[in-house]
């Protein structure tokens, strides 16, 4: 079985996420989602999300493509989820091109980064409703 993982907050879920997440599972046959905690949002991007971590949880986990969600807790547990989870392929947006390629190196995983839908963002909602 070949296990893709990706990583994200994915704070007000659209459909650019679902076509990043459907683009992902068709990489393999089970994907796992990374999912950012309110905490490591919070602590080491800051910013906060508008859904908490176990609603952004749910949505996820009612997404065919999703087969397990896990928390993400940390920029640097990257490195060990790859070897606990057995991963093939560490798939993320390319607007982080380049950031993740050291994965490769340090467990053998094929990073791919793959094109973000390039009209939808949850900045550009935010920004769009006024919420930043």
């Amino acid at each position: 079985m070949k296990r893709v993982i990706t990583y994200g907050t994915f704070d007000l879920l659209h459909y650019g996420h679902i076509e990043l997440l459907k683009r992902a599972k068709a990489l393999g046959d089970y994907l796992i989602v990374a999912l950012s905690t309110d905490e490591f949002n919070w602590d080491d991007k800051q910013k906060k999300a508008y859904f908490p971590y176990e609603k952004r949880k749910q949505l996820l986990e009612a997404i065919r493509y999703v087969d397990l969600v896990i928390p993400e807790n940390s920029w640097d547990q990257k490195d060990n989820d790859m070897k606990l989870y057995q991963v093939d392929t560490f798939v993320m947006g390319d607007d982080w091109k380049g950031k993740f390629d050291f994965l490769h190196e340090d467990t053998g995983v094929d990073v791919i980064y793959l094109p973000r839908t390039p009209e939808i963002s949850t900045t550009k909602i935010k920004h769009d409703l006024n919420m930043n």
